[in-house]
């Protein structure tokens, strides 16, 4: 799927947080810049831009190499980290405070990033860290810490995570 493809669906399903219009189209940018040697010779300062405004003044960390489906939603945005590695599904909707990412594992060497499935919905202030693998039609409970991998069609609570509900 094109690049303005992407961002329209985006904006789409962003209607009512600017603030998340405005992320997903620098970072679906910045994904398109770095994601040829050439584009990043020529458009390095939208790159820069990115990293500066959306990431520093913004509050708003996604890693550049970062995939992620179509029709992502952002609601609220400040302080959300999600890693670089990531892999992220269609229809995924993130709320403030998330992070998602690695950890160092027992040898002190970083761990993989989840991989989250589609229409996967993070609470505010959710972490879901390590190579976990989040599974399809899930809820991430807010404030929910997830360290191992969530079943198709539940609901993730409590820290650490538990699954209190499979459909």
């Amino acid at each position: 799927m094109g690049l303005i493809k992407y961002i329209f669906q985006d904006w789409k399903v962003n209607s009512t947080d600017k603030k998340g219009r405005f992320v997903l189209l620098w970072f679906r940018i910045s994904y398109w810049v770095t994601s040829s040697k050439m584009r990043k010779l020529l458009f390095f300062p939208v790159f820069l831009f990115n990293k500066y405004i959306v990431h520093w003044i913004l509050g708003v960390e996604i890693g550049w190499r970062t995939k992620i489906g179509k029709n992502c939603r952002i609601f609220h945005g400040v302080g959300l980290v999600i890693n670089s590695d990531t892999i992220i599904g269609e229809n995924c909707t993130f709320r403030q405070g998330v992070t998602i990412g690695n950890k160092l594992d027992k040898n002190g060497i970083d761990s993989a990033s989840p991989v989250i499935g589609n229409n996967v919905e993070f609470g505010a202030n959710a972490c879901a860290i390590g190579g976990i693998k989040i599974g399809n039609n899930v809820v991430i409970g807010a404030g929910c810490i997830v360290v191992k991998d969530v079943p198709d069609n539940s609901i993730a609570v409590g820290n650490p995570a538990r699954i209190i509900k499979i459909t």
